[in-house]
């Protein structure tokens, strides 16, 4: 108890110098750790092979992960063991996965080793598989896995950074995605109803009088609207 109150005041003096939005994720992801919450990573010696991190942008405005600078709730699988209720965050940028090491340091995982991952933002479970594909491939790294059936329905998160973007004097990282369909073994970037039309011609008809009676429309803007459409076509397809 007097530990956690010692801790409460560290944090309410680091706060008060320097302010809430400076904080590193590493001290504010570390919070539940500090606390006495339940540190799963500490006999799982495993999720520490990797690097220890540190933050290479912090003269860009906004930052480089998925969501948030915040460690978010989530499981990982490394080498077929999943590891639950963990802190995880997702650097989009550089496409890694990070964990806050015991409170006091951060850890980018050995990307060869991780399987897949879960995280939760917004009681939004995202789940995400490592393609593990040569450097030629358009999905090399993590996707976000919308759907798998016959077919597998991805999304590629990525950040880049505009240069001098902000009063000419300030870069800035800003999101871009795409989405990918894989289908007998092939990758197919997909944005329109066109796209999907395409890409399952032996089935056209049938797949643009199910959208009609359905009342069904695809956007790349709502990477989820390709579901219904892409579980229809495994249903039929040969």
């Amino acid at each position: 108890m007097k530990r956690n109150i010692f801790v409460l005041r560290l944090l309410f003096a680091v706060f008060t110098l320097f302010g809430f939005n400076s904080l590193t994720p590493a001290i504010s992801g570390a919070l539940p750790l500090l606390l006495n919450k339940p540190d799963t990573l500490r006999e799982n010696q495993e999720l520490y092979i990797g690097k220890m991190w540190s933050n290479k942008y912090t003269n860009v405005k906004g930052d480089q992960f998925l969501f948030s600078r915040e460690f978010l709730p989530g499981s990982l699988t490394i080498n077929g063991t999943v590891y639950k209720r963990i802190l995880i965050n997702y650097d989009i940028y550089n496409d890694e996965i990070l964990v806050p090491k015991n409170g006091e340091s951060i850890v980018q995982l050995n990307k060869e080793m991780v399987d897949s991952f879960l995280i939760i933002n917004n009681d939004i479970t995202y789940r995400f598989v490592n393609a593990r594909t040569d450097s030629s491939s358009v999905i090399k790294g993590y996707n976000n896995q919308l759907y798998k059936g016959k077919s597998i329905l991805y999304v590629k998160y990525k950040k880049e950074i505009e240069e001098l973007a902000v009063d000419d004097k300030y870069d800035l990282f800003y999101r871009t995605y795409r989405i990918f369909l894989q289908k007998d073994g092939q990758i197919y970037q997909v944005t329109s109803k066109n796209d999907l039309l395409k890409i399952m011609k032996e089935d056209k008809a049938k797949i643009k009088d199910f959208m009609k009676k359905n009342r069904l429309k695809v956007s790349k803007k709502e990477p989820g609207s390709f579901i219904p459409v892409i579980r229809y076509y495994d249903s039929i397809s040969q």
